[in-house]
C-alpha cells in the first residue's frame, strides 16, 4: 500500500533502525573523507600543527583498527544482551506495552548508533587504507578517539539501564512524556474557541446521503493517521470523511475503516487508504490513552497476588492523577476538522475526559480498592484533579467518586478507616460543590 509522505516519514522515523542508520551513514562518509585526507594532504600539510605521535605506520594502523573493530563488536553484543534482559524484565514485571518506551528511548538508540558507527568506521578504514610500509596515517588515531568515546557511552548505557529497570523511573518517564505530549498537542481550554459543526450543505445532506465505505486492503493495527493530509484530500474532492477507528485499533482486511460522503464528485476509495498507516504491531509513539493504559497495567501487575506491591500501585495512581489534572485544563482532541474555508471535512471519534478517567481507574477500582492505601491514593488523585480544573471536570470527578464508593465494602471498614476516608471525601465534596449533599460513611 502506497503511503502519504507524512505517513511514510512517520513510519521511517519510528523505526528502531532509523537513528543507527543515520550514524552508520555518517560513519561511512567520515571514513571515506579520512582516507581521502590521508592520501592527499596528510601528513605533509599538517606536520606543523598536528603532533607527530598521532601519525601511525601502516602495519600498526591495521593492528589497531582490527582490535578496535573486535572490541566494539563485543561491546555491541553485550549491549544487545543487556537490552534483552531489560525487555524480559518489562514483560514479566511491568507490562508488555512498556517495551517500546525503552526501545524507542533516544538515549538507548544513540548508544547503539555510536557502536554501529564505530564498527563501520573502523572496518572501512581497515578496508581502504593502502600505501607503502613507510607511510603514516592520521585516521587510525581518529578511530582510537572514537573507540574511547564508545567506552564512555557503554558506561553511560549501564547506568541508563540500571535506571530504566526500576519501576519508579519507568513511571517517571511515561508520565513526563505524556505531560509533554499534552502540553505540545492540546491547546489550553480558555484559549480555544470551539467551531460549530454542520455548516452549509452538510447540515442536511449528510443525514440523508448514504456514505461510501473505504475498506482496508490489508489487516493490521493503525499506527498513524495523517489528519492534515485527509483534510486536504477531502477538500479537493469536496466530500466529508469519517474515520471509524482510532490509532492502535486493529483493522481486519476488507473492514470499512473510513466512510466518505460524496457531494458532486465521484470518490475513488484508493485515494484515502495511504493516509492511514497499518502495521503488524501497535504504534511505538504513545497516544494519551495508551500511556494511561500502560500505567494502569503496571498498577494491576503490582496488585496481583503473586507480586502484592501496593506501594507501586499507589505511585501509579499518583501519576495518573498528575496526568489527568493536566489533561482537564486542555481542550481535548477535536472530533470535527475543517478546511481553510471553514467547511467540515473530517470526523474522528475522540475520547472525552470522562472516558480518560474511566480508562484510568475502573480496573484499579475492581482489583485494588479493597486495599485502604490504594483507595486513599485514588481519593487524593481525585482531589488533585478536581482542585485544578473547571466545574465540568469537578462534576465528572464527583460522579466517578460516587461510582467508586458504591463498590466499597463499608461494613468491613474499621473506625479509623472510616474517619480517614470521610475526611478525604468531605474535602473532595467541598471542592466539587457538593458539601451539603455529602453523607459520611
Amino acid at each position: 500500500m502506497v503511503l502519504s509522505l507524512r505517513s511514510l516519514f512517520h513510519n521511517i522515523r519510528s523505526n528502531f533502525l532509523y537513528v543507527p542508520s543515520l550514524y552508520g551513514i555518517g560513519a561511512c562518509v567520515l571514513a571515506v573523507l579520512s582516507v581521502y585526507l590521508d592520501s592527499r594532504f596528510l601528513p605533509q600539510a599538517a606536520s606543523g600543527w598536528i603532533p607527530g605521535a598521532l601519525f601511525i605506520p601502516l602495519d600498526l594502523s591495521r593492528t589497531i583498527l582490527g582490535a578496535i573493530s573486535a572490541a566494539l563488536l563485543t561491546m555491541t553484543t553485550i549491549t544487545f544482551s543487556t537490552i534483552l534482559v531489560v525487555l524480559t524484565t518489562y514483560l514479566s514485571e511491568f507490562s508488555p506495552r512498556t517495551l517500546q518506551n525503552f526501545i524507542s528511548d533516544a538515549k538507548t538508540q544513540r548508544v547503539l548508533a555510536f557502536f554501529t558507527a564505530g564498527i563501520i568506521y573502523s572496518l572501512l578504514l581497515l578496508l581502504f587504507l593502502r600505501g607503502k610500509e613507510e607511510d603514516v596515517f592520521l585516521s587510525p588515531s581518529l578511530a582510537v578517539f572514537f573507540a574511547i568515546i564508545c567506552v564512555f557511552m557503554f558506561v553511560f548505557f549501564i547506568h541508563h539501564v540500571s535506571s530504566w529497570i526500576q519501576v519508579s523511573s519507568l513511571l517517571h518517564y511515561i508520565t513526563k512524556d505524556t505531560m509533554e505530549k499534552i502540553e505540545k498537542e492540546l491547546p489550553d481550554e480558555q484559549s480555544h474557541i470551539p467551531a460549530a459543526p454542520w455548516e452549509d450543505w452538510e447540515s442536511e445532506d449528510i443525514k440523508t446521503v448514504e456514505p461510501k465505505a473505504v475498506r482496508a486492503a490489508e489487516a493490521g493495527y493503525i499506527q498513524h493517521i495523517d489528519t492534515p493530509g485527509l483534510v486536504r484530500r477531502a477538500a479537493r474532492d469536496d466530500c466529508i470523511v469519517r474515520i471509524n477507528a482510532k490509532v492502535s485499533d486493529y483493522i481486519e482486511q476488507g473492514a470499512p475503516f473510513l466512510s466518505v460522503w460524496e457531494h458532486n464528485k465521484q470518490i475513488h476509495p484508493a485515494h484515502y487508504r495511504p493516509f492511514l498507516t497499518l502495521g503488524a504491531e501497535k504504534s511505538s509513539s504513545d497516544t494519551i490513552e495508551l500511556a494511561l493504559v500502560k500505567i494502569v497495567e503496571i498498577a494491576l501487575r503490582a496488585l496481583s497476588p503473586g507480586i502484592n506491591d501496593p506501594n507501586t500501585a499507589v505511585a501509579c495512581i499518583r501519576n495518573l492523577g498528575k496526568i489527568l489534572a493536566r489533561l482537564g485544563r486542555k481542550q481535548l482532541p477535536r472530533t470535527f476538522h475543517y478546511d481553510t474555508s471553514g467547511d467540515l471535512r473530517l470526523m474522528m471519534k475522540q475520547p472525552s475526559f470522562s472516558d480518560y478517567l474511566y480508562t484510568s481507574f475502573h480496573q484499579i477500582r475492581q482489583y485494588g480498592f479493597q486495599d485502604l492505601a490504594v483507595l486513599s491514593a485514588a481519593l487524593d488523585a481525585f482531589i488533585l484533579i478536581a482542585d485544578a480544573n473547571s466545574d465540568d471536570v469537578k462534576r465528572i470527578i464527583w460522579e466517578f467518586t460516587e461510582y467508586v464508593m458504591e463498590g466499597v465494602q463499608r461494613e468491613d471498614l474499621l473506625t479509623l478507616d472510616r474517619k480517614h476516608l470521610n475526611h478525604k471525601l468531605r474535602t473532595l465534596a467541598s471542592i466539587c460543590g457538593h458539601r451539603h449533599q455529602f453523607q459520611p460513611l
